[in-house]
């Protein structure tokens, strides 16, 4: 094997690697959400399949031909390429969510394909090493092949291909160059090995595209669908990976179907005049659900969306009529970095509706950030934040506090039989310089049947209780909602 072909094979294995690493945290987001548990169980998978991958790669180059070893790793990880997408699901209903159930689909769906792969690059080492001198230049080429290769998957994967290409395409592209380089690895490859190989991957390229998922479409961040909602042909529901994020009317924009996004309302209508228009500023944009409710219920208000994923926005201009809802101003990048390009006391309403899965991007939770979401607003502005979390309630706690950290008057609004041992589900935070309307506040939710559902500022305080502020430096949100 020359020098020149070693480099290219461990470089495409490497790369190879990294693009099944990268794409599997998207895979299995539908199924087991998007959090660092599931981030941190395709990393540990990842690093077990190549280690060891590397230890049996050496040893069986040590007793077998090193390219027939090389040949046939290749074959293996191409073929697990292939069937990554399927298995995740397939299994992926079964095992449901949880960092237990993460595991076990990302070592179930990637062990393999990456163990296989990570082979490569000892066998062709072995190959290439006549002699003793020399060979560290052999070794250290060899191995800087491999982690270019690893660079190369891993920025290419999340820059450039998942802005360009569907997820099962990148794993067919990426499945094919590891066939194709095990083909010509080999030595002599024999037409048994040929005709099994292809066979197995054909069966498997169908099963790619074949086995249904969950998505009307793979965007950067989510797989991402829209649904109608059975008991009512007018409601649209956006999911992103395995949560409903939002619910559109789309005969009337005025109608709030989730509970949180009245919240939102009573929170904004017992702090303004009804019907005077708003300057609003949403972080996160899901369905467009309150930007449109603003644009139907206070006509001429202005709504600036901060929305990560422009492919959400996309699906949304499709299926859910986003680009008919007035005044409305879209801007796509990450919501903290946009937001401090806004001007300051700009805003009558900061809407916090940002999620990865089911918590508040960490980022997006701490006193930083909600210091920046008081410089945008007015001084009788409102801050109304959604969060998910279920007993003992200590993300909610911790927020609650953060807020408090910032703003003199916060109140609550959850039931109080979600507060109860057990219970969880969408609270939302209202934040005020200014004194918040908590009877209004309650009677709004006492007259949806809703008796008991608003904390005040010395009850929110309770429930915050010790709870720590979030900061930059520590805002562990996964482990709090856990």
């Amino acid at each position: 094997m020359n020098a020149l072909f070693a480099r290219i094979v461990v470089l495409v294995s490497g790369a190879a690697i990294l693009v099944v690493e990268t794409l599997a945290t998207r895979l299995v987001a539908p199924y087991v959400g998007l959090t660092l548990e599931s981030t941190s169980a395709v990393i540990g998978v990842a690093l077990a399949g190549i280690a060891a991958g590397a230890s049996l790669g050496g040893r069986w180059a040590d007793v077998l031909p090193p390219r027939r070893v090389a040949a046939g790793a290749l074959a293996v990880g191409g073929l697990g390429v292939l069937a990554v997408r399927p298995m995740v699901r397939v299994l992926g209903p079964a095992l449901g969510p949880g960092p237990l159930a993460a595991i076990v689909l990302v070592a179930a769906s990637t062990l393999v394909s990456v163990t296989a792969l990570a082979m490569v690059t000892p066998s062709v080492t072995r190959a290439r090493l006549a002699h003793v001198e020399g060979s560290g230049a052999v070794i250290g080429g060899l191995s800087a092949a491999g982690t270019v290769g690893s660079l190369a998957g891993v920025f290419l994967t999340g820059f450039v291909l998942v802005t360009l290409l569907p997820m099962g395409m990148i794993l067919l592209v990426t499945a094919v160059a590891c066939l194709v380089l095990a083909a010509v690895t080999a030595a002599v490859p024999t037409r048994r090995s040929v005709t099994g190989t292809a066979v197995a991957a054909a069966v498997l390229a169908t099963a790619l595209v074949a086995v249904p998922g969950r998505c009307d479409v793979d965007t950067v961040y989510y797989c991402a669908s829209v649904r109608t909602d059975p008991a009512d042909p007018d409601v649209r529901v956006l999911v992103l990976d395995d949560l409903d994020h939002s619910a559109v009317d789309m005969a009337d924009a005025a109608n709030l179907r989730f509970a949180y996004t009245r919240r939102f309302a009573d929170a904004i209508d017992t702090a303004f005049p009804a019907g005077v228009p708003l300057d609003a500023v949403h972080i996160g944009g899901g369905g467009f659900t309150m930007p449109r409710w603003l644009a139907a219920t206070r006509p001429g208000s202005a709504s600036t969306v901060l929305e990560v994923d422009e492919g959400v926005v996309d699906l949304g201009r499709r299926e859910l009529g986003v680009d008919g809802i007035p005044g409305v101003d879209v801007r796509i990048g990450d919501a903290r970095s946009l937001l401090a390009a806004v001007p300051d006391a700009s805003a009558d309403v900061v809407v916090g509706d940002a999620f990865g899965a089911r918590s508040v991007p960490w980022h997006l939770a701490t006193a930083e950030f909600v210091a920046d979401v008081h410089r945008v607003l007015r001084h009788d502005g409102v801050y109304v934040l959604n969060v998910i979390d279920h007993d003992p309630w200590q993300l909610l706690a911790a927020e609650v506090a953060t807020l408090s950290h910032k703003f003199p008057h916060v109140a609550v609004l959850v039931r109080p039989e979600q507060l109860a041992r057990g219970g969880g589900g969408n609270a939302v935070i209202v934040a005020s310089d200014l004194p918040i309307d908590v009877a209004a506040l309650a009677e709004r939710a006492a007259v949806r049947g809703e008796p008991g559902s608003v904390l005040d500022g010395s009850a929110a305080l309770r429930l915050a209780g010790d709870a720590p502020v979030l900061t930059d430096d520590w805002a562990p949100v996964d482990q709090l909602i856990s």
